[in-house]
C-alpha cells in the first residue's frame, strides 16, 4: 500500500523557515521527501517525524538547506555538500540531536563545514554558525559497516555504497517496515573504492538516479583515453587542468594518473580530503595505492603567482571545483583558455547551469565575474562515482518485490516510468511529497 499527497512548496532560501508539523498519516512508515526527489541537491528525507536522512546544502547565492525540521536523531549517508552541507544549522537554538555517520564521514563533514564558513566570512547568508560546526563533535555518534545502532526508535545499519569513502547505502526498520535508502552508490570497482555489493532486505528503497539514462563502456577503456589525451596534451606542448571535486574525484583522478604513469600537480581542497583520508585506511580499496599517489602528485601550496607560474609549464593539473564554480580552478582555466592546445578534462557530473556544464556544451564559462569564450578544448571522462543505467538496474534486480521511489536524478519520473515498465512498483516523488508504506502481506 502507498499513499501520497502533496506538500506546498516554498521558494528560495524563504524553504528553510517552515517546520514540518505532525504527519496526518498513520499506519505505515511515512517518508516526507523534503529535499533531492525530483533533482539533485539539497537531499533529505524525513522517516516517521523522527528520523532524518541527509540534510543537504546548495551553495548558491543564497545558500538553501531542506524545510526546517527538529529530528530526534540523524543519520547521514555521505560527506558530499548536497547530503550532508546543511547538518550543521540543525544545531541552532541549543538543539542537540545525534548525528549518525561513519568515521570517514564525520571527517569530511565537518572538513566541508569549515570550509563552507570561509567561503561565506563576508556574506550574510552563512547557513550556520562557527559554534554550530563546533557542536557537530557534541552530537557525533560513529559507525562501520554491518554495525546496527538505535536512532530515534528505529533498528539503523549503514553498508558500503562504494560512492566515496564511508558512504553508505542506510537501512531503516522500525519494526513492521524496512526501508533501504540506497544514497549516492556505485556498483563499479573504482581504483579508490570497491563497488557496492551489499542489498540487505527491504520492503522500500529509496534510489537515487542520478546516470539512469548514462551507459558506461568498460572502465579500462575510460582510463585509457582519459590518460592518452593528458599525454597528448603535455606532448604537443599544452598544459591540462583536471577540474575535480574535492572529496572522491580528486583522489581518484590521482590514483588513475599514477596507475598510468602521467606526472601531475594537486590543488585545492582535495589535499585536505586525502591527509583526512589517511586516517580512515580501512574504508579504502588500497590504502597502498592511495599513499602512493598521493605522494606522487606535487602539490601546490602558494597563491594565484604559483597557480599561473604552474599553468604556465605543460603540465597536468588535478583542482577544486570540479563543476568550475569557485576553487583554484578558476585561476587556472582562465590562465589556459585562450589556446586550444590546452585540454579541460572533466571526470566528474556536470549540473546544467553550472559554469562546468557551460564549458563543456557552450565553450564558454563565467569566469571572473562575467561569460568569456575558451579556446581551450573541453572533454568529459567518465569517472562518475554514481551507477550508471546498468549498474541501477543490476543494484535494483535483488529489490523486484519492494516498492522503489527514484530520486536525486534529472529523470526520476522517466525512470520510474521505465522501472514500471519492467514489473517495479516505482514512482518518483516530488519534493515536499508525504508517501506512507507498509510491507506487502
Amino acid at each position: 500500500m502507498t499513499r501520497v499527497r502533496r506538500e506546498p512548496r516554498g521558494s528560495g532560501g524563504g524553504e528553510s523557515d517552515g517546520r514540518i508539523g505532525a504527519s496526518a498519516l498513520r499506519g505505515g512508515m511515512e517518508l516526507r521527501f523534503l529535499g533531492g526527489a525530483d533533482g539533485i541537491g539539497r537531499s533529505a528525507l524525513l522517516v516517521n517525524d523522527s528520523l532524518l536522512v541527509d540534510y543537504g546544502l546548495e551553495s548558491g547565492t543564497p545558500s538553501r538547506t531542506p524545510p526546517s525540521v527538529e529530528p530526534d536523531a540523524v543519520v547521514v549517508s555521505h560527506a558530499h555538500l548536497d547530503h550532508v552541507g546543511g547538518v550543521p544549522s540543525l544545531l541552532k537554538g541549543g538543539r542537540r540531536p545525534p548525528v549518525h555517520w561513519t568515521p570517514p564521514t564525520r571527517e569530511l563533514a565537518d572538513l566541508l563545514a569549515r570550509d563552507t564558513l570561509k567561503l561565506r566570512a563576508e556574506r550574510y547568508d552563512r547557513p550556520f554558525t562557527r559554534a554550530e560546526v563546533g557542536a557537530l563533535g557534541e552530537v557525533s555518534r560513529e559507525h562501520g559497516y554491518g554495525e546496527s545502532f538505535a536512532a530515534a526508535g528505529h533498528e539503523v545499519t549503514f553498508y558500503d555504497a562504494g560512492h566515496v569513502p564511508g558512504s553508505a547505502h542506510v537501512l531503516v526498520d522500525d519494526g513492521e517496515t524496512r526501508l533501504l535508502y540506497t544514497g549516492d552508490f556505485n556498483t563499479e570497482e573504482q581504483r579508490l573504492l570497491a563497488g557496492s555489493r551489499a542489498r540487505p532486505d527491504a520492503d522500500v528503497v529509496v534510489c537515487e538516479s542520478t546516470y539512469a539514462e548514462t551507459t558506461r563502456g568498460p572502465r579500462a577503456e575510460r582510463e585509457a583515453a582519459f590518460a592518452r589525451a593528458l599525454r597528448e596534451t603535455v606532448h604537443r606542448g599544452g598544459t591540462v587542468v583536471v577540474p575535480a571535486f574535492a572529496v572522491g574525484r580528486t583522489q581518484e583522478a590521482l590514483m588513475v594518473c599514477d596507475a598510468h604513469d602521467v606526472d601531475c600537480y594537486v590543488d585545492g581542497m582535495g589535499v585536505a580530503v586525502a591527509e583526512r583520508l589517511r586516517r580512515t585506511p580501512s574504508f579504502l580499496r588500497d590504502a597502498g595505492a592511495f599513499r602512493s599517489a598521493m605522494g606522487r602528485a606535487r602539490t601546490v601550496s602558494g597563491g594565484r603567482g604559483q597557480r599561473e607560474r604552474v599553468a604556465a609549464q605543460n603540465t597536468v593539473v588535478v583542482t577544486t571545483a570540479g563543476m568550475l564554480n569557485g576553487g583554484p580552478a578558476m585561476t587556472y582555466v582562465p590562465a589556459i583558455r585562450g589556446d586550444p592546445t590546452n585540454l579541460v578534462a572533466f571526470v566528474g557530473h556536470q549540473v546544467a547551469g553550472t559554469p562546468g556544464h557551460e564549458l563543456l556544451t557552450r565553450g564558454r564559462a563565467e569566469l571572473d565575474g562575467r561569460v568569456r569564450p575558451v579556446a581551450a578544448r573541453a572533454e568529459a571522462f567518465d569517472f562518475s562515482a554514481h551507477a550508471d543505467r546498468e549498474g541501477l538496474l543490476g543494484f535494483l534486480d535483488a529489490y523486484r518485490d519492494a516498492r522503489v521511489f527514484a530520486v536525486h536524478g534529472d529523470s526520476t519520473a522517466r525512470f520510474a516510468a521505465d522501472l514500471r515498465a519492467r514489473g517495479f512498483e516505482a514512482s518518483a516523488p516530488a519534493r515536499g511529497d508525504a508517501v506512507e508504506v507498509t510491507p506487502v502481506a
